[in-house]
């Protein structure tokens, strides 16, 4: 597979292109975001099972969303072929990968509980505390890192390439690598739309008012749920998008054939 290697703005583009997807259709992308979220807080419910199920799940559920952005990016109608393209035929390669993604998953939850006792932030934090805190949080990140950038790209290598497994994850991280510019940028530009401001308008508006902080804290709280997650979701496919397939546009008019 050939990784294209992006400059650092794509990171953000990738953001502003997913906010636009979801501009042209806010419905369907509200609907596929809750509908993963919804599936993703039910199996995980499920008792003692839930939080092996979840992991083999997710990178079938990764396809769905990307599928669904996809059609809604060619204006290609909503039904079963099309959210489900590449997962019947690639069933096996998935499910490897959720195993894979179990393992994964699980070495990192004991990784962070070798870290130590967890720091109880109810009852406050002294400055020593708060460094050790920040130190785990840290080392997590680094723990999480190169999972996360193995799996970003390699459900949908397997599902609408054929990629296997295991040259799946190593391809999504060496795309990861290559691109890790644009993902810095996406990361912290997530961090300003998703954290920072909405931080900054809340600290603002407690020092002018009660009742408005508890207004803009609602209002922020739904545009994080219902217009930041859905652009997420799309920023995904579009990622991968930019990085091992050629933009296609397909008018509304013109049914789409697959060509992955």
């Amino acid at each position: 597979m050939d990784a294209r290697r992006l400059p650092a703005r794509h990171g953000v583009l990738w953001l502003l292109a997913g906010f636009a997807l979801f501009r042209r259709h806010p419905p369907l992308m509200t609907a596929l975001t809750f509908g993963y979220l919804l599936t993703v807080i039910v199996v995980n419910l499920i008792p003692k099972i839930g939080p092996f199920l979840l992991p083999l799940l997710l990178p079938t559920l990764t396809v769905l969303l990307a599928n669904g952005s996809r059609a809604i990016e060619r204006g290609q109608t909503f039904d079963g072929n099309t959210l489900g393209f590449g997962i019947s035929a690639q069933r096996v390669g998935l499910l490897r990968l959720g195993g894979l993604h179990l393992v994964g998953s699980s070495l990192l939850v004991l990784g962070g509980a070798a870290l130590g006792e967890p720091i109880n932030i109810s009852d406050g934090m002294d400055q020593e505390e708060a460094l050790a805190l920040a130190t785990d949080l840290g080392i997590l990140l680094v723990l999480a890192s190169p999972l996360l950038m193995a799996f970003w790209f390699a459900p949908l290598l397997t599902a609408w390439n054929g990629v296997g497994a295991g040259k799946s994850l190593f391809f999504s991280f060496v795309a990861s690598w290559r691109n890790w510019r644009a993902f810095a940028m996406y990361g912290l530009a997530l961090a300003l739309v998703g954290a920072l401001v909405p931080g900054l308008i809340l600290i603002v508006a407690g020092l002018l008012s009660q009742t408005l902080l508890d207004i803009l804290s609602v209002a922020l709280r739904m545009l994080l749920i219902f217009v930041l997650a859905p652009t997420m979701v799309a920023s995904v496919y579009l990622s991968y998008r930019d990085v091992f397939a050629a933009p296609v546009t397909v008018p509304a008019s013109v049914p789409a054939q697959a060509d992955e």
